[in-house]
């Protein structure tokens, strides 16, 4: 199939014209992280041609093409509504860039029932200076999904991810349906407000089985948040799950423990095989989108899901999710 000609127009529209997809896909490698909006853009559209064009971007940010994974540390935070997600986000950005690092956040919000859009408004709700480049703030509609990332945010997060140094994937909320963002992230936080009995459900959830760091918001609170840490350990320690670090943060100012969650999460991603952790993901979402795309019966021809795992390890480690998608389709095409 040929590319697809495309260049942007008014408003961010994608009309007919240039090879523009492949050419944005080309800047974000090089580290040019002007493209990323016009990028953001492209993935967003749900379309036929828009998905095309989206294939030929992601291409070009391949780790085939990159020779390798994409640097940034990508971080999901996740946590119950109302658990101080976005204030403790807020925080954790300033001190990154206190660092020098860039940041790019991709916020997954509630969706409206009749427009499909974003509810809440990140911009609003996640504090920054909208005049720092070295920041970029995005939302993204969770949509009808379930599961606690919407279908553009795993395609946004490898667009992202050669530019900036840390990517954060914000989920709406938390639940046994609500795990994905584990699955695109190299460190998973875990947010939890104290005195909200949250501990219980999470052990109910299985959510205890998700995060690398657990936070506790507030911990101006004093004793109710020193509390809410010492439960959420134990409930660690009874889960078997000794290397789980669970943290007391204020997040409002002046801060109290960020810098150690900032720390926390160097040494988690020092300490992971990412790019192990990357292939997995890799391979399990494209198997996930072949199977929505063309229902049970398409995965049936593969052999099954175990048979279509094991088929996906054979292949070249560098294919991204589109890659892999369209191999999984010409393999039941020849079937």
């Amino acid at each position: 199939m040929g590319s697809a000609q495309w260049t942007v127009g008014r408003g961010g529209q994608w009309t007919v014209g240039s090879d523009a997809p492949a050419d944005l896909g080309r800047r974000i490698a090089s580290g040019d992280r002007s493209a990323a909006p016009a990028a953001l853009n492209v993935i967003e559209d749900r379309s036929p041609r828009g998905r095309q064009a989206a294939a030929e971007l992601l291409a070009a940010v391949s780790p085939a093409a990159l020779g390798g994974e994409a640097p940034a540390h990508v971080v999901g935070l996740t946590g119950p509504p109302g658990a101080g997600k976005s204030s403790l986000l807020s925080a954790l950005v300033r001190e990154w860039r206190d660092r020098d690092r860039t940041v790019a956040v991709l916020a997954v919000d509630p969706s409206s029932k009749r427009s499909g859009g974003s509810l809440l408004g990140d911009r609003a709700r996640i504090d920054h200076d909208p005049k720092d480049d070295g920041i970029l703030i995005r939302s993204t509609a969770a949509g009808v999904r379930l599961g606690g990332l919407a279908a553009p945010t795993r395609e946004a997060v490898q667009a992202l991810a050669p530019a900036f140094d840390v990517v954060v994937v914000e989920t709406v909320g938390v639940g046994q349906s609500e795990t994905d963002v584990e699955e695109v992230s190299d460190s998973t936080v875990v947010v939890v407000q104290p005195g909200s009995g949250d501990t219980l459900q999470f052990i109910k959830a299985g959510i205890m089985e998700v995060p690398d760091l657990l936070v506790v918001t507030k911990a101006d609170l004093g004793d109710v948040a020193l509390r809410a840490r010492r439960d959420l350990a134990a409930a660690l320690r009874s889960l078997g799950s000794r290397d789980t670090k669970v943290l007391a943060v204020a997040s409002l100012p002046p801060p109290e423990g960020v810098d150690k969650l900032a720390e926390a999460l160097d040494e988690h991603r020092s300490n992971t095989d990412v790019a192990a952790r990357r292939l997995r993901a890799r391979r399990l979402a494209a198997l996930d989108e072949f199977t929505v795309e063309n229902g049970e019966r398409a995965l049936r021809a593969l052999g099954g899901r175990r048979e279509a795992e094991r088929w996906l390890r054979e292949q070249d480690e560098g294919l991204d999710v589109p890659g892999l998608v369209a191999l999984l389709e010409q393999r039941t095409d020849g079937a």
